[in-house]
């Protein structure tokens, strides 16, 4: 099972990072909300927790709770802009349909 980030993504996260001041990356999970189902949720991590999967991607980590592994695996996170708008994209090969807005998804 893995997770995987682009360049843009890596290269945003270590950005904030940086802002930041501290922390070793970036969880991503996933809790029940929306009208599809899931979505998507991500926080900066300063240390990891034992149960947690931890993936480099270079200079910094992708962290995800075994519980939301199950959902994500395959995922590959990217960081991309369209216009004005900027944001994370979620690659996920699991869904199986998304909310009309694309806040939320189900698998």
């Amino acid at each position: 099972m893995a997770i995987t980030m682009t360049e843009a993504a890596r290269a945003h996260v270590a950005k904030q990072l940086a802002s930041r001041g501290k922390g070793i990356g970036i969880r991503v999970g996933v809790k029940t909300a929306g009208c599809s189902g899931m979505a998507y949720v991500l926080e900066f991590v300063d240390q990891a927790e034992a149960e947690d999967e931890v993936f480099d991607a270079g200079d910094v980590k992708l962290i995800v709770d075994p519980k939301s592994l199950a959902y994500l695996d395959g995922t590959e996170l990217d960081f991309v802009k369209e216009g004005l708008n900027e944001g994370f994209a979620f690659r996920n090969p699991n869904v199986k349909n998304e909310c009309g807005c694309g806040e939320s998804f189900h698998v």
